[in-house]
């Protein structure tokens, strides 16, 4: 750590700040969890993360419902965009949560991602902006959605047909002299059918979010044998980079259990930071927000602005190793006849 003489002000000023906090010990766990709470206010409200040197696509994926997927999608895209970057969600999951919780209108008859994936409709014809959050942008989920399985099937290229849309509205903007997106999140349903393949084949990261509770490493297996299915057959460069603990209560042995255990078993994947139960999560999303607008001072919306720091420096770090052994940005290769004619087995593996 650099010496504090040799930090800008702004740095020697939360650095000071942070060590008046007073010292608190185990026997404190309110007193501890408070002044978390105080050292994550002074160290990350107002600050800028690192941009990625090239657009950073994540999948928010687990088979498992109420795990926080959406709760974590809305969150860390909210969180980064408040910190300076540009962020695009994609609400690919048919019960528009991600949509509500970003305040965009996602009503029937709303121009929406089911328009992108069937009808093959320009992605800039129906993304929005977040009225709450600068700089965050939805591509919403319609009811319509919901019938988009069973539509797909008989589709030529059914499984990459949201990242053609995707890398055609990514270039349509720097075309139009349009800032980059740095980040893309894309929320999934709690299924692992063709729309969480397009999800997976879109992507270049996975983000697992785990909950705290006995059955959460319950199905994790089955989701990563279908990661590795479609590393194999569709989409080379998808990898899990990033596990995420939420529903976290440190009072309860079984939630710590459930956090060892994850971590013994992803040492590198797994998020320092941890997120905790929390009214205000729960909250946010019935007035049309996230935690980060809707009480960004709650313990809830710091846990997920101090994840998302996490996501933002580990991230910017691999991809500049991988932007240079690479020589260029890349956005992937189309799948070959041969990927097409394997996704039908990817698909009844999954089933």
């Amino acid at each position: 750590m650099p010496a504090r003489h040799d930090l800008d002000p702004e740095e020697s000023r939360r650095a000071a700040l942070v060590d008046s906090l007073p010292v608190v010990s185990d026997d404190t766990p309110l007193m501890a969890e408070l002044k978390q709470d105080a050292r994550r206010r002074i160290e990350l409200r107002g600050r800028r993360f690192p941009r990625p040197p090239q657009t950073r696509i994540i999948t928010v994926a687990n088979q498992k419902g109420g795990v926080g997927k959406t709760t974590t999608t809305v969150n860390l895209a909210a969180a980064l965009a408040q910190a300076g970057l540009n962020v695009l969600v994609l609400d690919n999951d048919p019960q528009g949560n991600a949509s509500t919780a970003l305040g965009v209108e996602h009503r029937a008859g709303t121009p929406s991602i089911y328009e992108v994936l069937v009808d093959g409709a320009p992605m800039a014809d129906a993304v929005q902006e977040s009225p709450d959050v600068s700089n965050l942008w939805c591509l919403p989920a319609t009811i319509d959605l919901s019938g988009a399985e069973i539509e797909l099937v008989s589709m030529v290229a059914r499984e990459t047909r949201l990242r053609n849309a995707l890398d055609a509205y990514l270039d349509g903007r720097v075309a139009n002299g349009q800032e980059r997106i740095d980040y893309v999140f894309v929320d999934c349903p709690p299924s692992l059918g063709l729309l969480t393949v397009n999800a997976f084949v879109v992507a270049r990261e996975v983000l697992i979010p785990i909950q705290c509770e006995y059955y959460a490493l319950e199905g994790l297996s089955q989701l990563l044998k279908t990661i590795q299915l479609i590393q194999a057959h569709l989409n080379p460069r998808l990898h899990v980079s990033t596990i995420l603990l939420t529903m976290y209560d440190a009072r309860t042995n079984l939630a710590q259990q459930v956090a060892t255990e994850v971590r013994t078993h992803f040492p590198e994947r797994t998020l320092r930071t941890t997120v905790p139960r929390s009214v205000r999560i729960s909250e946010a999303p019935s007035y049309g927000q996230t935690v980060m607008t809707y009480d960004a001072g709650s313990s809830g919306a710091l846990a997920y602005l101090e994840a998302a720091r996490e996501v933002a420096e580990r991230g910017a770090t691999e991809l500049e190793d991988d932007h240079h052994s690479n020589g260029q940005a890349s956005n992937g290769t189309a799948p070959t006849d041969h990927e097409h004619q394997t996704a039908a087995a990817v698909r009844q593996e999954e089933l």
